[in-house]
């Protein structure tokens, strides 16, 4: 993933940012994630994020805490996603994709009088989101691969092979990651992985788990 912009540490990210509240959707650092925008609130959040920093928070809601007055609470860990590219479709909707820079930690919510929520957030604890293939060398790549030629197998898919073979470790288990077909809760696991490592270790876990629970002739995709 590339950008017209370089953000190289936790000061390029501005303090305060628009957040999107979104069960299922993971976004990570270098990864891209496509998304349908229909409601107003969140076509307003769009229409900001143009015309200003293009900076967009993905976090999930946290189904286990109480609601407050602004919506449903959300999780302490989000991943912040540049706007890069834009579309109409004619009916009202807006097809865009966040391409993933660095992950925060909520602070606080702010007071807004946007009809879409806004949190100060905290990206220090993630500076190493920031170095491309940070961590590379600690990934058991062949389990990764491995694990995921069983995933294609069960669920009879396909896959373009040589495509994979030459991504990057680090692009591989963060597309994966965002890809996968697994819970939220499995996938705020992977948001919050210490490391390049541990989520790589994790979804290869979680990869395993899942198959060891489908049928024979399981069914499944990866979205």
């Amino acid at each position: 993933m590339a950008t017209n912009r370089n953000y190289l540490s936790p000061a390029d990210i501005p303090p305060v940012i628009p957040v999107f509240p979104l069960t299922g959707a993971l976004l990570l650092p270098r990864a891209e994630l496509p998304l349908n925008i229909f409601e107003p609130r969140y076509l307003a959040m769009v229409d900001d994020a143009l015309s200003g920093e293009r900076l967009i928070g993905m976090i999930q809601p946290d189904e286990a805490a109480p609601a407050g007055a602004s919506g449903p609470a959300v999780h302490k860990v989000g991943c912040v996603g540049r706007l890069t590219q834009f579309g109409e479709t004619g009916d009202g909707r807006y097809l865009i994709t966040l391409s993933g820079i660095c992950r925060f930690r909520v602070v606080e919510e702010m007071p807004v009088t946007t009809p879409y929520r806004q949190f100060r957030i905290d990206t220090a604890p993630f500076a190493e989101d920031f170095d491309v293939s940070a961590g590379e060398a600690e990934v058991d790549r062949e389990a990764v691969l491995a694990a995921l030629a069983a995933f294609l197998d069960a669920n009879k898919l396909e896959a373009d092979w040589d495509g994979i073979r030459q991504a990057g470790t680090e692009t591989l288990v963060n597309a994966l990651s965002v890809m996968s077909p697994y819970g939220a809760l499995e996938k705020q696991a992977l948001l919050e992985a210490e490391d390049l490592k541990a989520r790589a270790d994790m979804l290869v876990a979680i990869t395993q788990m899942m198959l060891a629970r489908m049928p024979g002739d399981g069914e499944g995709s990866l979205q």
